[in-house]
Protein backbone atom coordinates (compact mmCIF):
# COMPACT_ATOMS: atom_id res chain seq x y z
CA UNK A 1 0.00 0.00 0.00
CA UNK A 2 1.52 3.34 -0.66
CA UNK A 3 1.02 7.20 1.27
CA UNK A 4 -1.30 8.92 -0.66
CA UNK A 5 -1.99 13.07 -0.29
CA UNK A 6 -5.09 13.97 -2.10
CA UNK A 7 -4.36 17.61 -3.02
CA UNK A 8 -7.18 19.86 -4.72
CA UNK A 9 -4.77 22.21 -6.16
CA UNK A 10 -2.10 20.07 -8.89
CA UNK A 11 0.96 19.38 -6.80
CA UNK A 12 3.02 21.05 -9.35
CA UNK A 13 1.89 24.07 -8.63
CA UNK A 14 2.91 23.90 -4.79
CA UNK A 15 6.51 24.79 -4.26
CA UNK A 16 7.99 22.92 -0.95
CA UNK A 17 5.59 20.36 -0.41
CA UNK A 18 7.83 17.39 1.78
CA UNK A 19 9.08 14.06 -0.12
CA UNK A 20 7.47 11.01 0.71
CA UNK A 21 4.01 10.75 0.34
CA UNK A 22 2.83 10.01 -3.02
CA UNK A 23 0.93 13.16 -4.44
CA UNK A 24 -2.87 13.11 -6.50
CA UNK A 25 -4.65 16.03 -7.86
CA UNK A 26 -8.58 15.63 -7.19
CA UNK A 27 -10.48 18.55 -6.82
CA UNK A 28 -13.98 16.63 -7.12
CA UNK A 29 -13.62 15.34 -10.46
CA UNK A 30 -15.72 12.02 -10.99
CA UNK A 31 -12.87 9.74 -11.34
CA UNK A 32 -10.17 9.64 -8.15
CA UNK A 33 -6.90 9.45 -8.74
CA UNK A 34 -6.19 6.46 -7.44
CA UNK A 35 -7.33 4.06 -4.44
CA UNK A 36 -9.17 6.07 -2.02
CA UNK A 37 -8.16 3.40 0.81
CA UNK A 38 -4.50 4.05 0.16
CA UNK A 39 -4.93 8.09 0.71
CA UNK A 40 -3.26 8.93 4.34
CA UNK A 41 -4.44 12.99 4.12
CA UNK A 42 -7.10 14.34 2.47
CA UNK A 43 -7.51 17.84 1.28
CA UNK A 44 -11.22 18.60 0.75
CA UNK A 45 -12.03 20.35 -2.81
CA UNK A 46 -12.74 24.19 -1.56
CA UNK A 47 -16.34 25.37 -2.38
CA UNK A 48 -17.35 22.11 -4.30
CA UNK A 49 -20.91 20.65 -3.06
CA UNK A 50 -21.13 18.47 -0.35
CA UNK A 51 -21.73 15.20 -2.17
CA UNK A 52 -18.52 15.84 -4.06
CA UNK A 53 -16.80 16.49 -0.72
CA UNK A 54 -17.92 13.74 0.77
CA UNK A 55 -17.83 10.79 -1.80
CA UNK A 56 -14.47 9.33 -1.38
CA UNK A 57 -15.21 9.45 2.67
CA UNK A 58 -16.72 6.05 3.07
CA UNK A 59 -13.46 4.49 1.05
CA UNK A 60 -10.76 6.27 3.05
CA UNK A 61 -9.83 3.46 5.46
CA UNK A 62 -6.38 4.77 5.99
CA UNK A 63 -6.69 8.24 6.22
CA UNK A 64 -5.12 10.04 9.43
CA UNK A 65 -5.97 13.49 8.40
CA UNK A 66 -8.68 14.91 6.57
CA UNK A 67 -7.72 18.54 5.82
CA UNK A 68 -10.23 21.46 4.83
CA UNK A 69 -9.43 24.53 2.82
CA UNK A 70 -11.96 26.56 4.52
CA UNK A 71 -12.85 27.91 8.13
CA UNK A 72 -15.71 25.91 8.51
CA UNK A 73 -15.73 21.94 8.82
CA UNK A 74 -19.58 21.74 8.63
CA UNK A 75 -19.02 20.58 4.95
CA UNK A 76 -17.58 17.55 6.03
CA UNK A 77 -19.01 16.22 9.36
CA UNK A 78 -21.45 14.17 8.01
CA UNK A 79 -18.58 12.21 6.20
CA UNK A 80 -16.66 11.70 9.46
CA UNK A 81 -19.10 8.97 10.90
CA UNK A 82 -17.20 6.62 7.79
CA UNK A 83 -13.85 7.09 9.47
CA UNK A 84 -12.07 4.93 11.57
CA UNK A 85 -11.18 6.58 15.07
CA UNK A 86 -7.79 8.55 15.55
CA UNK A 87 -8.70 10.37 12.63
CA UNK A 88 -7.58 14.48 12.71
CA UNK A 89 -9.69 16.93 11.36
CA UNK A 90 -8.08 20.53 10.34
CA UNK A 91 -9.46 23.16 9.65
CA UNK A 92 -8.08 26.55 7.30
CA UNK A 93 -7.27 28.88 9.97
CA UNK A 94 -4.93 31.76 8.90
CA UNK A 95 -6.25 31.37 4.93
CA UNK A 96 -9.42 33.35 5.49
CA UNK A 97 -9.29 35.79 7.90
CA UNK A 98 -8.15 38.84 5.57
CA UNK A 99 -10.28 38.24 2.62
CA UNK A 100 -13.54 37.32 4.48
CA UNK A 101 -12.70 41.00 7.24
CA UNK A 102 -12.82 42.31 4.12
CA UNK A 103 -15.87 41.52 2.89
CA UNK A 104 -17.46 42.34 6.13
CA UNK A 105 -16.40 45.66 6.39
CA UNK A 106 -17.41 46.37 2.73
CA UNK A 107 -21.25 44.78 3.50
CA UNK A 108 -21.21 46.79 6.61
CA UNK A 109 -20.19 50.35 4.73
CA UNK A 110 -22.25 49.62 1.51
CA UNK A 111 -25.18 48.75 3.22
CA UNK A 112 -24.79 51.77 5.87
CA UNK A 113 -23.74 54.29 3.01
CA UNK A 114 -26.41 52.79 0.70
CA UNK A 115 -23.81 52.03 -1.93
CA UNK A 116 -26.77 49.41 -3.65
CA UNK A 117 -29.19 52.61 -4.06
CA UNK A 118 -26.44 54.60 -5.80
CA UNK A 119 -25.73 51.79 -8.13
CA UNK A 120 -29.15 51.27 -9.25
CA UNK A 121 -29.80 54.99 -9.62
CA UNK A 122 -25.96 54.91 -11.58
CA UNK A 123 -27.71 52.40 -13.98
CA UNK A 124 -30.68 54.75 -14.43
CA UNK A 125 -28.58 58.04 -14.61
CA UNK A 126 -30.05 59.47 -11.91
CA UNK A 127 -28.29 61.84 -8.96
CA UNK A 128 -29.81 60.52 -5.27
CA UNK A 129 -28.06 62.50 -2.60
CA UNK A 130 -28.88 63.07 0.92
CA UNK A 131 -27.80 61.79 4.28
CA UNK A 132 -26.82 58.13 5.31
CA UNK A 133 -26.18 56.30 8.06
CA UNK A 134 -22.16 56.12 9.57
CA UNK A 135 -19.96 53.24 10.46
CA UNK A 136 -18.49 56.28 12.66
CA UNK A 137 -20.08 56.35 16.33
CA UNK A 138 -22.05 53.37 16.15
CA UNK A 139 -22.35 50.07 18.62
CA UNK A 140 -21.12 46.99 16.74
CA UNK A 141 -21.62 43.24 18.03
CA UNK A 142 -19.77 40.41 16.48
CA UNK A 143 -21.23 36.94 17.43
CA UNK A 144 -18.07 34.19 17.07
CA UNK A 145 -15.05 35.93 18.03
CA UNK A 146 -12.63 33.18 16.85
CA UNK A 147 -9.56 34.22 14.36
CA UNK A 148 -11.99 35.70 11.61
CA UNK A 149 -13.75 37.61 14.28
CA UNK A 150 -10.61 39.28 15.48
CA UNK A 151 -9.65 40.01 12.23
CA UNK A 152 -12.87 42.16 11.77
CA UNK A 153 -12.54 43.84 14.57
CA UNK A 154 -8.54 44.48 13.37
CA UNK A 155 -10.86 46.59 10.60
CA UNK A 156 -12.74 48.14 12.58
CA UNK A 157 -11.12 49.82 14.72
CA UNK A 158 -9.76 53.01 11.98
CA UNK A 159 -13.55 53.62 11.77
CA UNK A 160 -14.36 55.30 15.09
CA UNK A 161 -16.83 52.95 16.31
CA UNK A 162 -18.37 53.29 19.73
CA UNK A 163 -18.02 50.17 20.83
CA UNK A 164 -17.10 46.81 20.02
CA UNK A 165 -18.82 43.78 21.67
CA UNK A 166 -17.61 39.84 21.68
CA UNK A 167 -19.51 37.38 21.52
CA UNK A 168 -18.31 33.26 21.59
CA UNK A 169 -19.27 30.54 22.99
CA UNK A 170 -17.42 30.85 26.39
CA UNK A 171 -16.56 33.83 28.09
CA UNK A 172 -12.37 35.14 28.26
CA UNK A 173 -10.72 38.39 28.21
CA UNK A 174 -8.27 39.66 25.36
CA UNK A 175 -6.13 42.34 24.82
CA UNK A 176 -8.95 44.27 23.45
CA UNK A 177 -11.73 43.65 26.28
CA UNK A 178 -13.98 40.91 27.45
CA UNK A 179 -15.18 38.33 25.68
CA UNK A 180 -18.81 37.31 26.62
CA UNK A 181 -20.42 34.43 26.44
CA UNK A 182 -23.40 33.31 24.31
CA UNK A 183 -25.84 33.59 27.68
CA UNK A 184 -25.25 37.42 27.37
CA UNK A 185 -26.47 38.04 24.00
CA UNK A 186 -29.60 38.82 24.90
CA UNK A 187 -28.69 41.59 26.97
CA UNK A 188 -25.94 42.70 24.26
CA UNK A 189 -28.59 42.88 21.27
CA UNK A 190 -30.52 45.34 21.97
CA UNK A 191 -27.45 47.88 22.62
CA UNK A 192 -25.74 47.11 19.13
CA UNK A 193 -26.60 49.20 15.71
CA UNK A 194 -24.84 46.36 13.74
CA UNK A 195 -24.53 42.54 14.42
CA UNK A 196 -21.80 40.28 12.82
CA UNK A 197 -22.35 36.76 12.43
CA UNK A 198 -18.79 35.05 12.13
CA UNK A 199 -19.88 31.96 14.49
CA UNK A 200 -18.91 28.32 13.09
CA UNK A 201 -21.55 26.20 12.24
CA UNK A 202 -23.36 23.24 14.06
CA UNK A 203 -26.26 22.28 16.12
CA UNK A 204 -25.35 25.16 19.28
CA UNK A 205 -25.25 27.67 16.42
CA UNK A 206 -27.95 26.62 14.10
CA UNK A 207 -30.86 29.35 13.99
CA UNK A 208 -29.31 30.95 16.68
CA UNK A 209 -30.25 34.28 15.17
CA UNK A 210 -33.90 33.53 15.14
CA UNK A 211 -37.02 35.24 15.58
CA UNK A 212 -36.50 35.97 19.50
CA UNK A 213 -32.27 36.87 18.35
CA UNK A 214 -34.09 38.85 16.10
CA UNK A 215 -36.84 40.80 17.80
CA UNK A 216 -34.35 42.20 20.42
CA UNK A 217 -32.04 44.26 18.06
CA UNK A 218 -32.71 47.41 17.91
CA UNK A 219 -35.33 49.47 15.56
CA UNK A 220 -32.75 50.32 12.63
CA UNK A 221 -30.01 47.40 13.24
CA UNK A 222 -27.89 46.03 10.59
CA UNK A 223 -27.28 42.09 10.46
CA UNK A 224 -24.55 41.04 8.46
CA UNK A 225 -23.60 37.12 8.49
CA UNK A 226 -20.77 35.94 6.74
CA UNK A 227 -20.71 32.41 9.07
CA UNK A 228 -22.83 30.03 7.39
CA UNK A 229 -26.50 30.40 6.44
CA UNK A 230 -28.30 27.97 8.76
CA UNK A 231 -27.05 30.29 11.30
CA UNK A 232 -29.90 32.36 10.68
CA UNK A 233 -33.56 31.47 10.36
CA UNK A 234 -34.52 32.70 7.01
CA UNK A 235 -38.37 32.70 7.66
CA UNK A 236 -37.77 34.79 10.64
CA UNK A 237 -35.55 37.10 8.96
CA UNK A 238 -37.65 37.67 6.24
CA UNK A 239 -40.07 38.66 8.61
CA UNK A 240 -38.55 41.25 10.29
CA UNK A 241 -37.26 42.81 6.90
CA UNK A 242 -40.43 43.05 5.47
CA UNK A 243 -41.39 45.23 8.19
CA UNK A 244 -38.62 47.64 7.60
CA UNK A 245 -37.46 47.51 11.03
CA UNK A 246 -34.06 46.29 10.56
CA UNK A 247 -31.77 45.21 7.12
CA UNK A 248 -29.11 43.07 6.48
CA UNK A 249 -26.33 42.31 4.73
CA UNK A 250 -25.94 38.33 3.73
CA UNK A 251 -22.12 36.63 2.24
CA UNK A 252 -24.31 33.44 2.97
CA UNK A 253 -27.99 32.57 2.94
CA UNK A 254 -30.27 29.16 3.83
CA UNK A 255 -30.42 27.56 0.87
CA UNK A 256 -27.92 28.21 -0.60
CA UNK A 257 -27.13 29.14 -3.73
CA UNK A 258 -30.40 31.47 -2.84
CA UNK A 259 -32.80 29.86 -5.95
CA UNK A 260 -34.27 31.99 -8.59
CA UNK A 261 -37.42 33.51 -7.25
CA UNK A 262 -36.61 33.06 -3.55
CA UNK A 263 -38.14 36.16 -1.67
CA UNK A 264 -34.40 37.34 0.14
CA UNK A 265 -33.69 37.90 -3.49
CA UNK A 266 -36.68 40.86 -3.17
CA UNK A 267 -36.72 41.84 0.40
CA UNK A 268 -36.37 45.35 1.23
CA UNK A 269 -33.52 46.59 2.74
CA UNK A 270 -31.28 43.16 2.06
CA UNK A 271 -27.85 43.63 0.22
CA UNK A 272 -26.72 39.65 -1.01
CA UNK A 273 -23.63 38.64 -1.75
CA UNK A 274 -23.26 34.71 -3.15
CA UNK A 275 -20.75 33.72 -0.16
CA UNK A 276 -17.20 35.44 -1.90
CA UNK A 277 -15.78 35.72 1.74
CA UNK A 278 -12.79 33.30 0.79
CA UNK A 279 -12.30 33.21 -2.94
CA UNK A 280 -10.23 36.06 -3.58
CA UNK A 281 -6.56 36.16 -4.85
CA UNK A 282 -5.51 36.35 -1.08
CA UNK A 283 -6.73 32.75 -1.01
CA UNK A 284 -4.36 30.05 -3.18
CA UNK A 285 -0.85 31.57 -1.56
CA UNK A 286 -2.30 31.28 1.61
CA UNK A 287 -3.65 28.08 0.83
CA UNK A 288 -0.08 26.92 -0.53
CA UNK A 289 1.94 27.78 2.57
CA UNK A 290 -0.74 26.18 5.32
CA UNK A 291 -0.77 23.02 2.88
CA UNK A 292 3.19 22.89 2.86
CA UNK A 293 3.48 23.70 6.51
CA UNK A 294 1.01 20.92 7.60
CA UNK A 295 2.20 18.25 5.01
CA UNK A 296 5.68 18.86 6.43
CA UNK A 297 4.55 18.41 9.85
CA UNK A 298 2.73 15.58 9.12
CA UNK A 299 5.30 14.05 7.39
CA UNK A 300 8.02 14.72 10.46
CA UNK A 301 5.82 13.69 12.66
CA UNK A 302 4.89 16.62 14.26
CA UNK A 303 2.22 18.16 15.83
CA UNK A 304 -0.72 19.76 12.76
CA UNK A 305 -2.20 23.07 13.19
CA UNK A 306 -5.92 23.80 13.84
CA UNK A 307 -7.07 20.44 14.59
CA UNK A 308 -10.79 20.61 15.30
CA UNK A 309 -11.60 16.99 16.24
CA UNK A 310 -10.10 13.75 15.83
CA UNK A 311 -12.65 11.42 15.81
CA UNK A 312 -13.75 8.66 18.52
CA UNK A 313 -12.50 10.99 21.03
CA UNK A 314 -15.19 12.85 22.78
CA UNK A 315 -15.10 16.25 21.42
CA UNK A 316 -15.93 14.36 17.63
Amino acid sequence: MSADVWLPIPPDDIEGLPEGPGYHFWNGEEDFPADPADCVYYVVPYMKPLDVVLRPMPHLSSVEVVQTLSAGVDNVAPGLRHLRPGVRLCNARGVHEASTAELTLTLVLASLRGIPDFVRAQDKGEWRGGFRPSLADKNVLIVGYGSIGSAIEDRLVPFEVARVARVARSARTTERGPVHPLTELPALLPEADVVILSTPLDETTRHLADADFLARMKDGALLVNVARGPVVDTKALLAELETGRITAALDVTDPEPLPLGHPLWQAPGVLISPHVGGPTSAFLPRAKRLLVDQLTRYVNQEPLRNVILTTGSENA
